[in-house]
């Protein structure tokens, strides 16, 4: 104990969002910002802006994000230090609030399994780790549900879906994923995972492959939503 309060004596960890030092008891953010998260609490309405994103484009039981993203703001912080600083705790620790929270909510009851959304090999190999990947770690340690990360592959490479427009991101990644041992998932509740949600457009198209699965259900949650 002496050892750990000697060495955050002279390097401190500091909060992810504001950049303060963390004080005993705070991981990863300290108790202000943890207090000011921008939850939407979307998990407890089925009618909500999330799954009416989805009406007519795959059929979802339910959708939600966990936070509001706003340029510039705490969100988008921790994001990038999630994605861009390889800071894979953030992502765990976000996930594990994530699923505390969708454990209040009948609409994500009895999931069977967490999938993330896959990177193609060549971007997981530069990123060093998938950060759906992380959160889904997060999910399941709160949820006690298994994560699934070989079913749903990435079969091609695809550009960044930054700054191109809906219909663009949906060709982007259309047809780009695929399944493997789809035996394994028939019949199961499959929590589908992302980081932040614009368009939708990646989700769409990772729900219609597991929704050719036979008596699949799925529902989608990502840390994020940027509102477009």
């Amino acid at each position: 104990m002496w050892l750990s309060d000697f060495i955050n004596l002279f390097f401190p960890s500091l909060c992810q969002a504001c950049g303060d030092s963390l004080i005993k008891n705070e991981e990863i953010l300290c108790f202000k910002c943890l207090y000011k998260l921008p939850r939407t609490n979307f998990q407890y309405f089925d009618n909500n802006p999330i799954s009416r994103i989805f009406w007519g484009r795959a059929n979802i039981h339910a959708a939600t994000s966990f936070l509001f993203f706003n340029k510039g703001g705490h969100v988008q912080k921790l994001i990038h230090q999630l994605k861009y600083k390889g800071n894979a705790e953030t992502g765990k620790y976000l996930g594990e609030l994530l699923g505390n929270d969708l454990k209040k909510s009948s609409l994500f009851e009895n999931i069977d399994v967490i999938i993330p959304v896959p990177l193609h090999p060549k971007k997981l190999r530069k990123r060093g780790f998938n950060q759906s990947e992380t959160i889904a770690q997060g999910l399941s340690t709160a949820l006690s549900v298994p994560v699934d990360i070989t079913s749903l592959q990435r079969n091609e490479f695809t550009e960044t879906q930054t700054k191109k427009s809906r219909y663009t991101r949906w060709e982007n990644v259309k047809g780009k994923f695929g399944i493997r041992n789809s035996d394994d998932l028939t019949g199961k509740y499959i929590l589908l995972v992302d980081d932040v949600l614009t368009t939708g457009a990646t989700l769409e198209a990772c729900a219609q492959e597991l929704l050719s699965i036979p008596n699949t259900k799925i529902s989608l949650v990502t840390l994020a939503y940027a509102q477009v």
